[in-house]
């Protein structure tokens, strides 16, 4: 009833352009008009809207978001190794929102980018002059059969990427008597590629420190061809899997969990007729397909073919509305999607739309750059940072492909306070200013290589 209503309003509504400005009005119902919507309270909404709302001032922003709670999502890697507390995770919506802005509580359910409209769950048309969208990344487990019903049935069955399902991660490896302990990697975009590894590096220390480590057999069955995407820090990993006799089975895509039997069904991608692999399970991660949020990849008008926001890879603006931009996992350009992206996207978003309204061309320019602290075990991490290139970024002047215990204690203690107290409220910008200092003014980018546009 709450679509049919909204495209019967829509039906009913004029609009009138001015530039890359729209001003809609209806015969249908009063609406709320904002200068700027931010739609995702998640990192990147709730950063670019605290640095517009400083710009903008009182009730000329909102973010539409339904969550009562934001979460770290970082921490949950610290949450199912047992390090951190999943409470701790979590903070209200209302308290990492700036106090400036509009908190619409509700579910963006569609866009009409031609009438500068964004439509709620409750049939709520909200006017925009321009838009950021932020929406995350969808969790599909219901791609997986057997999920997420598994989870209820099999104490044995977890995933750190889900706030309901990580707090089964730990008391499933304290639980773990020996078997198999198999690892998975979807055959889909997902938030934080390097996450479904680090858990399993985090689950093999654990298993050596509390004598449980010969009775098990680690997986890592994963749909990629590498262990990692970037070359140098593939090349570490491949060594820290063959030195901790890890077997990795490449090419394998999880499409069935039979908790009844604990049995879990893979797909050998390399295989031309579809073949399958069944095994044994004693424990099981599980890293779900993900996808842009259904509203806005059924959003025809602004997404790609597969469902992600459209937008210049650079500047972040939307390739054929200039007055949307979009910031973070929903967005289709290619790096890897993190909240260490997502600071840096957020500092290019707020340059580029500030120069939108003022009439000016976006000149700000997003080099790609993303962060993965890879985990490799307790008191151990190597820090992953690199651009479009899939070339190394690195902040600090030391060999970051090493596994470091300084590494461990940035990821471990460090980086969740600069999450709170400077990403949100929209003072950290990513870490190039620091990098140039601790480099002595010389910027550690590869100059240029041109990476096409892509999801």
């Amino acid at each position: 009833m709450a679509t049919l209503k909204a495209l019967i309003t829509l039906q009913g509504a004029k609009c009138i352009t001015l530039g890359t400005k729209c001003f809609s009005t209806s015969t249908v119902r009063e609406r709320k008009s904002y200068k700027l919507v931010v739609v995702g309270g998640g990192a990147g909404g709730c950063s670019t809207a605290a640095k517009f709302a400083r710009k903008l001032g009182k009730g000329q922003i909102a973010v539409i978001d339904p969550a009562e709670t934001h979460y770290y999502q970082p921490y949950w890697t610290l949450v199912g190794s047992g390090l951190k507390d999943v409470k701790d995770s979590g903070r209200p919506m209302r308290s990492v929102l700036p106090k400036n802005c509009d908190w619409i509580q509700d579910k963006a359910v569609a866009f009409d980018p031609d009438n500068c409209t964004v439509t709620t769950s409750n049939g709520e048309l909200i006017n925009y002059e321009y838009l950021i969208v932020a929406m995350g990344l969808q969790l599909n487990y219901h791609h997986i059969k057997g999920l997420p019903e598994a989870f209820d049935m099999d104490d044995t069955i977890c995933s750190n990427y889900s706030r309901a399902t990580v707090v089964k991660t730990f008391p499933a490896l304290q639980a773990f008597k020996g078997g198999n302990a198999i690892f998975t990697f979807p055959v889909s975009p997902i938030k934080c590629a390097g996450a479904p590894q680090k858990i399993m590096y985090m689950a093999e220390h654990y298993f050596r420190k509390t004598g449980k480590r010969d009775q098990a057999n680690i997986m890592f069955n994963t749909t990629l061809g590498t262990i990692f995407g970037v070359k140098k820090y593939a090349e570490s990993l491949t060594k820290v899997v063959k030195d901790r006799n890890i077997n990795v089975n490449y090419k394998r895509n999880l499409i069935e969990v039979r908790p009844d039997k604990k049995e879990a069904i893979f797909t050998k991608l390399d295989s031309d007729s579809g073949e399958t692999e069944t095994y044994h399970y004693d424990f099981l991660h599980v890293v779900p397909p993900m996808s842009a949020p259904d509203p806005l990849r059924l959003a025809k008008k602004i997404v790609n073919e597969t469902g992600y926001l459209e937008v210049n890879q650079h500047t972040l603006q939307h390739m054929k509305y200039p007055n949307i931009f979009g910031i973070g996992d929903c967005i289709n350009a290619p790096t890897s999607k993190t909240a260490a992206a997502a600071a840096t996207q957020c500092h290019i978003v707020f340059q580029n739309l500030s120069a939108a309204m003022a009439g000016k061309s976006p000149h700000a320019e997003y080099d790609g750059y993303t962060s993965c602290p890879l985990l490799t075990g307790y008191g151990k991490c190597i820090m992953a940072e690199f651009d479009f290139a899939a070339e190394p970024l690195e902040t600090f002047p030391i060999d970051q492909g090493k596994e470091r215990l300084s590494m461990y204690h940035i990821k471990k203690d460090i980086l969740a306070p600069v999450y709170w107290y400077l990403m949100l409220p929209g003072f950290w910008n990513g870490p190039k200013f620091w990098r140039l200092l601790l480099h002595l003014g010389m910027d550690t980018a590869v100059k240029p290589k041109q990476v096409p546009q892509q999801t």
